[in-house]
C-alpha cells in the first residue's frame, strides 16, 4: 500500500534523506546544487514536463511528492543510462514478480558494468521500481567534454530552443553544453550497442535501444530496453528519477494497472547499489524504515568520471559506428520550403500497407519505437539515405496532425534524427540481423494495423540484406526498385 502522505512528509522531514536528496543534486555537504531545476509527481499523476526552480524542492518535500533532478546540470555534464523491463502485454507484472524481472536484467547490468570499468568509468547506480539508473558525469572543464563537443551536431532548429528561455528562472543552454550532450548522445549509442552485443547471448529476453515490441511469450511481450532515449530530446527538457525518492509511477498509472491491484502494493523506494546485493536492495525498497537505516551509510553523490570518458569516447571514434554516423550526417534533411515537392510526395504505393498506414497516422504511430523501426528498414530497403528518413518523419512531426501540446519544449528534427540513426546504425554495423523483419513477427509484435493484408514483408528484408551486400545503401533510384541478388 502507498504511504500516506502524513507517512511520506515524515520521512522526508528525516534530515538524513534530506541529505542524501540534497547530494544528487550536486549540493555536497553544504555547497549550492549544480541541477539547475527539478520535476515533482504526485500519486495521480506524473509532472516531468513542468520544472521547478530549486527553491520549491522543500514545498514539494513536505507534500511527500516523487522527485526528480534535471539531466541538465550547472557545472557538469551528466551522463545517464537507464535499464528497464517493459511488458506490453501485463504493464502490472513488474511489480508483482520484482524477483524475476530484475534477475532477467542481470546480463545487461553485469554488461554495462564490465564496459564501464574496462573504460575506468564507475557510475552511481540504484534501482527504480522497473530498472537500474547508472549515472556520472564529466566536468565542463575537462578534455572529455571538449572532445564531446567536437562530436557533437546540433540542429539549428534544436539551437533557436536552446536559446531560448527553457529553464524555469530563465536559464539558457550554451552552444558548447548543446554540442557535448549532442556528442554524448553519440558515445551513449555506441555504449548501447556494445551492451546489447555482449549481453544478448546470456540474455532470456530480448534486447532492444528503446520500448520496442516483441514478440509474445508465456507472459506476454516482454522486453529489456536498454532506453537510451532521453538523447532524442534536448538537454533542458530530461529529468532523471532521484534516489531515495518515493517511487509512484503504479498509482499514477492506476487507470491501466487497476485499482484494486494497485492498492495492494507494497510502497517503492528507489534504493542506491551502495554495498548491498540486489536481493537486498528488493528488500530494502520495500520497506521505509529500512531505506531510512540505508540511507544514514549509503553515497548518492554522482562520481565525476572524466578520465574514464576520454577512454569510451575513444573506443566510439574507432568504431563502425562512428563511421556510419560520418555518413548518416553527410546528408541534410530537404529544406522546408521543398517539403511539397519532396517528402510530401513520398509514394505509399510502393510501401507495405503497414508502414503506408504509420506514415499516413503519425499521431501517435510515429512516436512509438517500434513503429519507426519498422520504417526505417523499410525506407533503407527502397534505397533511402537514413538521413532522408529522418527528414520524411520529421515532416511527419512538423504538419498538423492534431500534436497539441506534444512537441512543446522538444526539438522534431532531433527527435527523428535519433530514431532513424540509432535503428539504421543497428543494421549497419551488424547487430540487427533483421530477424523479426517479417509478417508474422509483425502479428505477433501487434504492429499489423490493416485488415486482411496480402503484402509480404519478406522481399523488403531480402533487398535491405542485398544493399548491404552490395554497397547500395542510401543509393539511388529509390521509392520503385527492391534489389534483389539478379540485379547487384
Amino acid at each position: 500500500m502507498i504511504p500516506t502522505t502524513s507517512q511520506r512528509q515524515s520521512y522526508y522531514a528525516d534530515p538524513v534523506i534530506r541529505s542524501r536528496l540534497r547530494d544528487f543534486l550536486g549540493g555536497g555537504p553544504s555547497g549550492k546544487a549544480t541541477a539547475v531545476y527539478f520535476a515533482a509527481g504526485t500519486e495521480w499523476e506524473a509532472l516531468y514536463r513542468c520544472p521547478h526552480p530549486l527553491t520549491e524542492w522543500p514545498d514539494w518535500l513536505d507534500m511527500g511528492a516523487e522527485l526528480n533532478r534535471s539531466l541538465w546540470d550547472g557545472q557538469s555534464l551528466v551522463a545517464h543510462l537507464d535499464i528497464e523491463y517493459v511488458n506490453f502485454d501485463f504493464p502490472a507484472y513488474p511489480y508483482l514478480e520484482a524477483a524475476r524481472i530484475f534477475d532477467c536484467q542481470q546480463p545487461v547490468v553485469a554488461a554495462v558494468s564490465s564496459i564501464l570499468t574496462e573504460s575506468g568509468i564507475v557510475p552511481f547506480h540504484f534501482l527504480t521500481g522497473r530498472g537500474h539508473h547508472f549515472v556520472w558525469r564529466i566536468s565542463r572543464l575537462s578534455s572529455a567534454f571538449d572532445r564531446l563537443g567536437k562530436l557533437g551536431r546540433v540542429s539549428d532548429s534544436l539551437t533557436r530552443l536552446y536559446d531560448s528561455n527553457c529553464g524555469p528562472s530563465g536559464e539558457t543552454v550554451s552552444p558548447e553544453l548543446a554540442a557535448a550532450y549532442s556528442g554524448l548522445g553519440l558515445v551513449i549509442e555506441y555504449l548501447a550497442q556494445q551492451i546489447k552485443e555482449m549481453a544478448d547471448p546470456n540474455c532470456q529476453l530480448p534486447i532492444e535501444m528503446a520500448a520496442v515490441e516483441t514478440g509474445s511469450g508465456p507472459r506476454g511481450r516482454e522486453v529489456i530496453a536498454v532506453d537510451i532515449t532521453e538523447y532524442a530530446d534536448p538537454l533542458c527538457s530530461r529529468v532523471i528519477r532521484m534516489p531515495f525518492s518515493v517511487y509512484l509511477k503504479p498509482w499514477q498509472q492506476r487507470h491501466v494497472l487497476g485499482g484494486v491491484l494497485v492498492d495492494q502494493l507494497d510502497p517503492i523506494f528507489l534504493i542506491p547499489m551502495d554495498g548491498i546485493d540486489l536481493k537486498e536492495g528488493l528488500m530494502i525498497r520495500r520497506n521505509l524504515d529500512a531505506t531510512k537505516a540505508h540511507g544514514a551509510r549509503a553515497s548518492t553523490s554522482i562520481p565525476e568520471a572524466s578520465e574514464g570518458m576520454l577512454s569510451l569516447i575513444q573506443h566510439y571514434s574507432d568504431s563502425p559506428l562512428a563511421r556510419f554516423h560520418d555518413w548518416f550526417y553527410s546528408q541534410e534533411h530537404d529544406r522546408r520550403s521543398t517539403w511539397p515537392m519532396t517528402y510530401d510526395r513520398m509514394p505509399f504505393e510502393v510501401l507495405p500497407p503497414c508502414v503506408a498506414h504509420m506514415l499516413a497516422h503519425p499521431n501517435d504511430l510515429l512516436l512509438r519505437p517500434g513503429c519507426v523501426k519498422r520504417v526505417v528498414r523499410v525506407l533503407l530497403s527502397l534505397g533511402w539515405h537514413p538521413r532522408h528518413i529522418a527528414g520524411l518523419i520529421r515532416s511527419k512531426y512538423e504538419e498538423d496532425h492534431g500534436w497539441d501540446t506534444q512537441w512543446q519544449g522538444y526539438d522534431p528534427a532531433t527527435r527523428a534524427d535519433f530514431y532513424a540513426r540509432v535503428f539504421a546504425g543497428l543494421f549497419a554495423t551488424g547487430e540487427d540481423h533483421l530477424v523479426d523483419f517479417n509478417c508474422q513477427s509483425a502479428h505477433e509484435q501487434g504492429l499489423c494495423f490493416v485488415e486482411n493484408c496480402r503484402e509480404n514483408l519478406v522481399p523488403f528484408r531480402d533487398s535491405l540484406t542485398n544493399r548491404k551486400n552490395y554497397e547500395r545503401m542510401g543509393c539511388r533510384p529509390f521509392n520503385r526498385l527492391l534489389l534483389s541478388k539478379q540485379h547487384p
